[in-house]
């Protein structure tokens, strides 16, 4: 696949067939996660955390439902949550940390695509477990890691195609 029919045809796949990804498949999404440019090479202010556990993957996703009625995995078998090292709550200086973990998670979700893999970019859930001390203290994060995106992943019966891509999608401005 090239990069374009890659960036075109990749989506958020929410239906997952309950096949795991292989030991194979997975080392190539995290190495693409290596891959990933981090912003002033912050590269200790990251931390990885691959969940395939299913009773900590059904607890997270309970506690989830409880709070919104929604089950934000839809039957994947993997989650890779990114972690940062938050310094302080002045966004200027904190910016960094998120897009980082932000970037690494697309760069997997660019792997998974390129492998046929269903992948969707996690949010919310991040926000719930952040709220919910005994999840977080089963994860054993290292000290002041905090969780600020993910990543479930699994095999899909969904295809990926080539998507028109609307070029006014997205505001644009031009300053020339």
């Amino acid at each position: 696949m090239n990069t374009f029919d890659n960036l075109f045809s990749r989506r958020s796949i929410r239906a997952y067939n309950g096949e795991s990804i292989t030991e194979a498949e997975l080392n190539q999404i995290l190495k693409a996660a290596y891959a990933a440019p981090v912003g002033r090479a912050l590269f200790d202010t990251l931390h990885l955390t691959v969940i395939t556990n299913r009773d900590y993957i059904n607890k997270w996703e309970d506690y989830c439902e409880s709070q919104t009625e929604h089950r934000p995995f839809y039957g994947a078998p993997a989650v890779i949550l990114v972690s940062s090292l938050i310094p302080s709550t002045d966004l200027n200086s904190v910016n960094v940390n998120f897009s980082n973990a932000a970037i690494l998670v697309q760069n997997m979700a660019t792997a998974a695509t390129e492998l046929s893999i269903g992948s969707c970019h996690i949010w919310g859930a991040v926000r719930f477990l952040n709220d919910n001390e005994a999840l977080l203290k089963e994860l054993n994060l290292p000290e002041g890691m905090i969780p600020c995106c993910a990543i479930i992943l699994g095999h899909t019966d969904e295809k990926y195609t080539l998507r028109d891509i609307p070029e006014n999608k997205i505001k644009t401005d031009f300053i020339k």
